[in-house]
């Protein structure tokens, strides 16, 4: 009993002194999105990760929204291992859902205008640590920029 018990607490404290990753966005973006003409988004994240272990995620997911309104959710398992004491990016390509593009469309007919504010939030998944890293950021998006 005691050993089983030892066990178990001794996967749950997995990854407690390890400094938690950070994450930040360093790109938000309208890409040439669907034949519907609704845009899609390109994300770029820079992830640090401050231990001496490679840092490897399982999976991402992710919600966008545009001046309040709910646009897309996502997930992604397609994520890097970033080396210990290194950083790598994330690149998160997101097209619009069907009724968070009729919400788009419906607020451009009201309003007509080429500037949003987006609210990003985003939760990552990496093997090894005991909690989950969580991104949020705000900022506003030109519809109309050429892409870089």
């Amino acid at each position: 009993m005691a050993a089983l018990a030892m066990a178990v607490t001794g996967c749950a404290g997995l990854g407690q002194d390890r400094e938690l990753p950070t994450v930040s966005v360093q790109s938000f973006r309208a890409v040439p999105g669907q034949a519907s003409g609704l845009p899609a988004f390109e994300i770029g994240l820079i992830v640090l990760n401050p231990n001496p272990e490679p840092l490897r995620l399982q999976g991402v997911s992710y919600s966008i929204r545009l001046d309040g309104e709910p646009l897309l959710d996502g997930v992604s398992n397609e994520m890097p291992v970033i080396e210990g004491y290194g950083q790598g990016t994330v690149t998160l390509n997101a097209a619009v859902n069907f009724l968070g593009g009729i919400r788009l469309v419906n607020s451009l007919l009201r309003s007509p205008r080429q500037t949003f504010d987006y609210d990003f939030t985003a939760k990552l998944d990496p093997e090894g640590f005991a909690r989950d890293i969580h991104v949020t950021e705000s900022g506003r998006i030109d519809l109309t920029a050429p892409p870089r």
